[in-house]
């Protein structure tokens, strides 16, 4: 049951001893209706983000996201071009965990909107490599996870074994997995920092003079080292702006070259649905799996007589290269199994959803089912699966809350206005 902005106002003042709330708005729920949000306003005229987990994995997800937010010193914090939440306050709340950080005032950008050319593309570039661009003993040092580049190549083996150990991944799709991580030149880079799994949705964005600038970072639970890759595989979802974000990236990246990066993101992309499959083996749900095998199905006809890695792309001498500049990570004694709880299920139809609508417009007039063909080359984000949660998420996406009154929703519909009539404002300049 969705918490009342009374008990989210006491979670400030639990939070912050002799903290005043003089006002409060809900944001929403967020990680499928398990984390509740709200902005606090206080006496003092700050205004500070509480967030209550709804059951115990949401509970650990927030107190890893306040060790991270601990863990970002002032001077990691510095080496960013952006603002940080800072850790304000924790505490235990009944049922769950509370954690209060900073408000960062701004909007927010889903991927599917972001333009092709300069701008929005460029910014989120250049802002993912700075986060990769952060040193890697800090992170360590902390007792964050580290995975190797062969580690993170196992990990993913392991994900597809128990993926086609299900049987109901098409032959063709697994082929084609299986040539990727057969495929050495692929997994020689070097690891970074990483969130494992970023989206634009993540960042804040202002507006200076009318012009855009990434304002701050929001999302840091899972930050580890790791394979750039995995925080670039939101790209999919906004296929006309992937030239600039990997130029930019590129550009303002100052480690060295990562000529398969765009392969490796499309691969995390693709398993993305494999990890569904195999949380609903996990659950045992029927509902889930049919679901998954579906999305797979549709997946193997878009990508069908096709590789992650082109044969014409090849180039040899930037691969060994690349082997002279990358050193061996040494094995970690971690665990570093693939953990199937971090599926989301708001994004894994969003590669297929725009195909979807498509041909079942061009099937209505003869009655046929349609039977969802895809091309990848133009995935775009704007739904989920099952439909009805499509809706939902959709409106969260937009908005930034779900489940809200007539007039919070007047709010956040004023809000989501104000974000695309700026994307508008920087795409015709």
């Amino acid at each position: 049951m969705p918490r009342s902005p009374l008990t989210l106002a006491a979670s400030v003042t639990a939070a912050l001893p002799g903290a005043n709330v003089v006002g409060i708005r809900p944001l929403g729920t967020s990680e499928h209706g398990r984390i509740a949000s709200a902005v606090a306003d206080l006496d003092d005229g700050r205004q500070v983000v509480v967030r209550v987990g709804e059951d115990d994995d949401a509970g650990r997800g927030l107190i890893a996201e306040a060790r991270v937010l601990e863990a970002l010193s002032a001077g990691v914090r510095s080496l960013l071009p952006f603002q940080v939440p800072a850790l304000l306050g924790e505490t235990a709340v009944r049922g769950g965990r509370a954690i209060v950080v900073d408000f960062l005032d701004g909007y927010r950008v889903e991927a599917a909107d972001v333009p092709a050319g300069p701008g929005f593309a460029s910014l989120l570039g250049t802002a993912i490599a700075a986060v990769h661009d952060l040193p890697v003993t800090v992170i360590r040092a902390e007792g964050f996870p580290a995975r190797s580049a062969d580690q993170v190549r196992a990990e993913a083996a392991r994900l597809v074994d128990r993926a086609i150990a299900t049987r109901r991944v098409p032959s063709p799709l697994h082929e084609r997995w299986r040539r990727a991580l057969d495929d050495d030149a692929l997994w020689r880079f070097e690891a970074t920092v990483v969130l494992g799994g970023l989206d634009p949705a993540s960042f804040v964005f202002a507006e200076y003079d009318d012009v855009p600038v990434v304002r701050g970072l929001l999302d840091w639970q899972g930050l580890s080292v790791g394979d750039p890759a995995v925080d670039l595989r939101w790209v999919a979802n906004a296929p006309d702006a992937a030239a600039a974000v990997h130029e930019a990236y590129a550009g303002a990246s100052r480690r060295a070259g990562d000529p398969y990066l765009a392969e490796r993101a499309q691969l995390f992309a693709e398993l993305e649905f494999a990890k569904w499959l195999v949380h609903g083996a996990d659950e045992d749900d029927e509902v889930i799996l049919q679901d998954a095998e579906r999305l797979l199905a549709s997946l193997a006809d878009a990508t069908a007589d096709s590789d992650i890695v082109r044969p014409d792309a090849r180039n040899v001498d930037d691969a060994i290269a690349l082997l002279d500049r990358v050193p061996r990570a040494q094995e970690s004694t971690i665990d570093t199994s693939m953990q199937t709880d971090a599926y989301d299920p708001v994004a894994l139809g969003a590669y297929l959803a725009d195909a979807e609508r498509s041909a079942r417009d061009e099937d209505a007039d003869s009655g046929a089912i349609p039977t969802l063909p895809v091309d990848l080359s133009e995935w775009t984000a704007s739904a989920s699966v099952p439909e009805d949660a499509a809706v939902d998420g959709a409106a969260e996406r937009a908005t930034g809350t779900d489940n809200a009154s007539p007039a919070e929703g007047d709010d956040h519909d004023e809000a989501a206005r104000a974000s695309r009539a700026a994307l508008r404002r920087w795409s015709e300049s």
